[in-house]
């Protein structure tokens, strides 16, 4: 599938759909993504800022695609664990920006290389309009090559 397709199809994706989540990058190599959410009515907490469950959602299942596109059908990839850390209350619009570089996909198959699980953390940041970060978002991996 490519790039645009998935990001397409993400429009529509209920769980984004409808918390207001929205895929505006996937670059064709799917080295790197990013997600925005816009602060609306429907996604607002009981004091006024962002859903901490929207501002979760929104990086759900990107490090996972990143590195099964990249690493490619010889692999299984899947969401491990996950932990949000809020830095502070989110408003307005704020975007994730993830990028996934050659070094560490060769490093996650090499180590994969001889049928062994690899658990990886990645970690990404969700920033306001100003770029203050809103909250920190850590994915583990759970990566191993097919048998």
């Amino acid at each position: 599938m490519k790039a645009s397709r998935l990001r397409t199809l993400f429009r529509f994706w209920p769980p984004f759909l409808f918390a207001g989540i929205r895929v505006s990058h996937v670059s064709e190599d799917f080295s790197r993504a990013r997600v925005e959410l816009r602060q609306r009515w429907y996604n607002r907490n009981y004091v006024g800022t962002h859903f901490g469950g929207s501002l979760f959602a929104m990086t759900d299942p990107f490090w996972m695609i990143l590195m099964l596109r990249r690493l490619g059908g010889d692999y299984i990839v899947w969401d491990q664990a996950g932990e949000i850390r809020f830095e502070k209350p989110g408003r307005g619009r704020v975007v994730a920006d993830f990028e996934l570089d050659d070094a560490t996909v060769d490093g996650v198959r090499a180590a994969a290389a001889g049928g062994e699980k690899v658990l990886r953390w990645f970690e990404t940041e969700i920033r306001d309009a100003a770029g203050d970060v809103v909250a920190r978002v850590r994915k583990q991996l759970y990566i191993r090559r097919k048998r």
